[in-house]
Protein backbone atom coordinates (compact mmCIF):
# COMPACT_ATOMS: atom_id res chain seq x y z
CA UNK A 1 0.00 0.00 0.00
CA UNK A 2 1.26 3.44 -0.90
CA UNK A 3 2.08 5.41 2.24
CA UNK A 4 -0.37 8.16 1.35
CA UNK A 5 -3.42 6.61 -0.26
CA UNK A 6 -5.67 6.06 2.71
CA UNK A 7 -8.13 7.91 4.89
CA UNK A 8 -7.69 7.46 8.61
CA UNK A 9 -10.80 6.47 10.54
CA UNK A 10 -11.15 6.90 14.29
CA UNK A 11 -14.19 5.39 15.97
CA UNK A 12 -15.72 3.38 18.77
CA UNK A 13 -14.73 -0.20 19.44
CA UNK A 14 -17.94 -0.74 21.41
CA UNK A 15 -20.70 -2.92 20.00
CA UNK A 16 -23.22 -1.63 22.55
CA UNK A 17 -24.37 1.24 20.34
CA UNK A 18 -27.29 1.89 18.05
CA UNK A 19 -27.04 0.08 14.71
CA UNK A 20 -27.39 3.38 12.80
CA UNK A 21 -23.84 4.32 13.85
CA UNK A 22 -22.48 1.05 12.47
CA UNK A 23 -24.45 1.53 9.25
CA UNK A 24 -22.95 4.98 8.74
CA UNK A 25 -19.43 3.72 9.50
CA UNK A 26 -19.89 0.90 6.99
CA UNK A 27 -21.07 3.43 4.39
CA UNK A 28 -18.03 5.64 5.01
CA UNK A 29 -15.76 2.62 4.50
CA UNK A 30 -17.56 1.83 1.23
CA UNK A 31 -17.33 5.42 -0.02
CA UNK A 32 -13.60 5.59 0.71
CA UNK A 33 -12.98 2.31 -1.13
CA UNK A 34 -15.14 3.39 -4.08
CA UNK A 35 -12.81 6.36 -4.52
CA UNK A 36 -9.85 4.00 -4.83
CA UNK A 37 -8.49 4.79 -1.38
CA UNK A 38 -7.77 2.53 1.55
CA UNK A 39 -9.14 2.68 5.05
CA UNK A 40 -6.52 2.82 7.77
CA UNK A 41 -7.66 2.48 11.35
CA UNK A 42 -7.02 0.84 14.68
CA UNK A 43 -7.98 -2.50 13.14
CA UNK A 44 -10.40 -3.62 15.81
CA UNK A 45 -12.81 -6.51 15.35
CA UNK A 46 -15.80 -4.69 16.84
CA UNK A 47 -17.70 -1.43 16.84
CA UNK A 48 -17.37 1.30 14.28
CA UNK A 49 -13.81 0.34 13.36
CA UNK A 50 -15.02 -3.08 12.27
CA UNK A 51 -17.99 -1.59 10.42
CA UNK A 52 -15.75 0.78 8.42
CA UNK A 53 -13.39 -2.10 7.61
CA UNK A 54 -16.32 -4.29 6.54
CA UNK A 55 -17.70 -1.52 4.33
CA UNK A 56 -14.39 -1.08 2.51
CA UNK A 57 -13.92 -4.82 2.03
CA UNK A 58 -17.51 -5.33 0.79
CA UNK A 59 -16.73 -3.26 -2.31
CA UNK A 60 -13.27 -4.71 -2.91
CA UNK A 61 -11.36 -2.03 -1.04
CA UNK A 62 -8.36 -2.21 1.24
CA UNK A 63 -8.35 -1.96 5.01
CA UNK A 64 -5.17 -1.66 7.03
CA UNK A 65 -5.32 -2.14 10.78
CA UNK A 66 -2.59 -0.79 13.02
CA UNK A 67 -2.51 -2.47 16.42
CA UNK A 68 -0.03 -2.48 19.27
CA UNK A 69 1.37 -5.86 20.26
CA UNK A 70 -0.77 -6.21 23.39
CA UNK A 71 -3.98 -5.90 21.34
CA UNK A 72 -2.85 -8.60 18.94
CA UNK A 73 -1.94 -10.88 21.87
CA UNK A 74 -5.50 -10.37 23.16
CA UNK A 75 -6.95 -11.21 19.74
CA UNK A 76 -8.67 -7.83 19.27
CA UNK A 77 -7.82 -7.50 15.57
CA UNK A 78 -10.34 -7.73 12.73
CA UNK A 79 -9.85 -11.11 11.05
CA UNK A 80 -10.28 -9.93 7.44
CA UNK A 81 -7.86 -6.98 7.31
CA UNK A 82 -6.03 -6.55 4.02
CA UNK A 83 -2.94 -5.79 6.05
CA UNK A 84 -2.13 -5.68 9.75
CA UNK A 85 0.72 -3.59 11.09
CA UNK A 86 1.85 -4.40 14.61
CA UNK A 87 3.43 -1.63 16.66
CA UNK A 88 5.24 -1.61 19.97
CA UNK A 89 2.79 0.75 21.66
CA UNK A 90 -0.13 3.15 21.27
CA UNK A 91 2.08 6.13 20.42
CA UNK A 92 3.70 4.30 17.51
CA UNK A 93 0.25 3.12 16.43
CA UNK A 94 -1.08 6.68 16.13
CA UNK A 95 2.03 7.95 14.33
CA UNK A 96 1.85 5.06 11.87
CA UNK A 97 -1.83 5.58 11.10
CA UNK A 98 -1.34 9.31 10.55
CA UNK A 99 1.70 8.76 8.32
CA UNK A 100 -0.34 6.52 6.01
CA UNK A 101 -3.25 8.91 5.57
CA UNK A 102 -4.21 11.92 3.50
CA UNK A 103 -7.07 12.88 5.83
CA UNK A 104 -8.78 11.79 9.04
CA UNK A 105 -12.44 11.24 9.90
CA UNK A 106 -13.54 10.89 13.53
CA UNK A 107 -16.67 8.78 13.88
CA UNK A 108 -18.48 8.78 17.21
CA UNK A 109 -16.49 7.09 19.94
CA UNK A 110 -15.33 7.05 23.52
CA UNK A 111 -12.20 8.22 25.30
CA UNK A 112 -9.80 6.68 22.78
CA UNK A 113 -11.53 8.32 19.83
CA UNK A 114 -11.73 11.67 21.62
CA UNK A 115 -8.03 11.49 22.49
CA UNK A 116 -7.06 10.61 18.92
CA UNK A 117 -9.22 13.40 17.50
CA UNK A 118 -7.74 16.03 19.81
CA UNK A 119 -4.23 14.83 19.05
CA UNK A 120 -4.65 14.95 15.25
CA UNK A 121 -6.17 18.45 15.49
CA UNK A 122 -3.16 19.48 17.60
CA UNK A 123 -0.77 17.93 15.10
CA UNK A 124 -2.49 19.87 12.33
CA UNK A 125 -2.22 23.08 14.35
CA UNK A 126 1.52 22.49 14.79
CA UNK A 127 2.06 21.65 11.12
CA UNK A 128 2.76 17.98 11.86
CA UNK A 129 -0.26 16.72 9.90
CA UNK A 130 -1.38 18.31 6.65
CA UNK A 131 -4.57 16.37 5.93
CA UNK A 132 -8.10 17.51 6.60
CA UNK A 133 -9.69 16.49 9.90
CA UNK A 134 -13.41 15.79 9.77
CA UNK A 135 -15.67 15.39 12.79
CA UNK A 136 -18.58 13.15 11.76
CA UNK A 137 -21.35 14.57 13.93
CA UNK A 138 -23.97 11.87 13.41
CA UNK A 139 -27.17 12.53 15.39
CA UNK A 140 -25.47 15.50 17.09
CA UNK A 141 -23.09 13.15 18.92
CA UNK A 142 -20.25 15.67 18.90
CA UNK A 143 -22.34 18.78 19.67
CA UNK A 144 -20.84 19.23 23.17
CA UNK A 145 -17.28 18.86 21.83
CA UNK A 146 -17.91 21.28 18.97
CA UNK A 147 -19.33 23.73 21.50
CA UNK A 148 -16.22 23.30 23.65
CA UNK A 149 -13.93 23.91 20.69
CA UNK A 150 -15.88 27.09 19.90
CA UNK A 151 -15.54 28.11 23.54
CA UNK A 152 -11.75 27.74 23.42
CA UNK A 153 -11.77 30.24 20.56
CA UNK A 154 -14.29 32.68 22.04
CA UNK A 155 -12.36 32.78 25.32
CA UNK A 156 -9.00 33.32 23.61
CA UNK A 157 -7.43 29.93 24.31
CA UNK A 158 -7.19 29.34 20.56
CA UNK A 159 -7.00 31.82 17.70
CA UNK A 160 -10.06 32.38 15.53
CA UNK A 161 -8.38 30.91 12.45
CA UNK A 162 -7.91 27.64 14.33
CA UNK A 163 -11.56 26.87 13.62
CA UNK A 164 -10.29 25.82 10.19
CA UNK A 165 -8.29 22.99 11.76
CA UNK A 166 -11.36 20.75 11.53
CA UNK A 167 -14.64 20.57 9.67
CA UNK A 168 -17.93 19.02 10.66
CA UNK A 169 -19.97 16.61 8.54
CA UNK A 170 -23.47 15.28 9.10
CA UNK A 171 -23.67 12.48 6.50
CA UNK A 172 -21.24 9.81 5.27
CA UNK A 173 -21.09 11.45 1.82
CA UNK A 174 -20.28 14.83 3.34
CA UNK A 175 -17.62 13.33 5.64
CA UNK A 176 -15.72 11.73 2.77
CA UNK A 177 -16.13 14.80 0.53
CA UNK A 178 -14.75 17.07 3.25
CA UNK A 179 -11.89 14.68 3.91
CA UNK A 180 -10.93 14.82 0.23
CA UNK A 181 -11.44 18.57 -0.27
CA UNK A 182 -8.39 20.71 -0.85
CA UNK A 183 -7.01 21.53 2.60
CA UNK A 184 -8.08 24.98 3.76
CA UNK A 185 -4.70 25.51 5.36
CA UNK A 186 -1.31 23.90 4.94
CA UNK A 187 0.08 24.74 8.33
CA UNK A 188 -0.78 26.53 11.53
CA UNK A 189 1.84 27.81 13.90
CA UNK A 190 1.58 29.36 17.30
CA UNK A 191 2.24 33.07 17.30
CA UNK A 192 4.57 34.03 20.09
CA UNK A 193 4.50 37.70 21.03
Amino acid sequence: MNAKDSILIYGASSNDIDASYKDAARQIGRLIAQRGLGVVCGGGRSGLMAAAIDGALEVGGRAVGVLPEFMVRNGWQHRALTEMIVTADMHERKRTMASMSIAAIALPGGCGTLEELMEIITWRQLGLYAGNVVIFNQNGYYDPLIEMLSRTISMGFMRGDHAALWSVALTPDEAVAKALAAPSVSQFTQKID
